[in-house]
């Protein structure tokens, strides 16, 4: 009898962290079209009770059109809900990536440091 084959990993990997400023969603991984309605369906219950959203994007080492798309519709939603969003800790392709798309400019809060 042949071992089962080991679960595939994560492709994203999403914590968390809720403070009395803000609710930051530290995203770890690819933002892919496999990943991304994950980040969506985990992210957009957060925005109503948030006053302000932080993607913290450090450890997120390839985004495609679909993360793109996934985090457009974020900010949608939350401009939408009055919810203050930001996306921070761009690596410097994702940065070129969001200039290049000329995203960079609907996110006011889009910061190459910290939070």
């Amino acid at each position: 009898m042949a071992a089962a084959p080991a679960s595939p990993a994560r492709e994203l990997s999403l914590n968390v962290e809720k403070t009395p400023a803000a609710t930051i969603v530290h995203c770890a991984g690819k933002i892919t079209a496999t990943s991304a309605p994950e980040l969506h369906d985990r992210v957009r219950p957060l925005i109503p009770e948030s006053k302000k959203l932080v993607l913290n994007l450090a450890q997120v080492n390839y985004l495609d059109s679909s993360g793109l798309g996934a985090v457009v519709r974020l900010w949608v939603t939350s401009k939408n809900a009055n919810c203050e969003f930001k996306v921070t800790n761009l690596t410097p392709r994702i940065k070129d990536l969001f200039s290049i798309t000329n995203l960079s400019s609907i996110f006011e809060g889009v910061e190459h440091g910290g939070m």
